[in-house]
């Protein structure tokens, strides 16, 4: 009887072995094919950030004539010129590492 319940006992480890070796390669597989997609995803990435790398300087041209004519508009209405904004931070700058200025 006890040779009985070891076997048993070593047929159900054995079991829980094979279960859990399936699972973990299907997780495996699912982690491939994620990674597989986010490279494509990255990639295109790239693409798009190189082909709009162009337009920063144009911006900047922009955004100094709108400057100006917002300031003539406001001497156009008589209203005194405000102070020029300060310049917005670009995404390729850091910000101090993602930390608040009172740390």
């Amino acid at each position: 009887m006890r040779t009985v319940l070891i076997v048993i006992t070593l047929v159900e480890v054995l079991l829980l072995v094979v279960v859990l070796a399936g699972y973990l390669i299907a997780i495996a597989a699912t982690l491939r094919s994620v990674s597989s997609t986010l490279g494509l995803v990255t990639f295109g990435v790239r693409a798009i950030e190189k082909q709009t790398e162009p337009i920063g300087p144009t911006l900047g041209e922009i955004n100094g004539a709108l400057e100006q004519v917002a300031g003539a508009l406001r001497q156009a209405a008589g209203q005194t010129p405000s102070p020029p904004p300060p310049p917005a931070a670009t995404a390729g700058e850091s910000s101090g590492g993602g930390q608040s200025p009172d740390r």
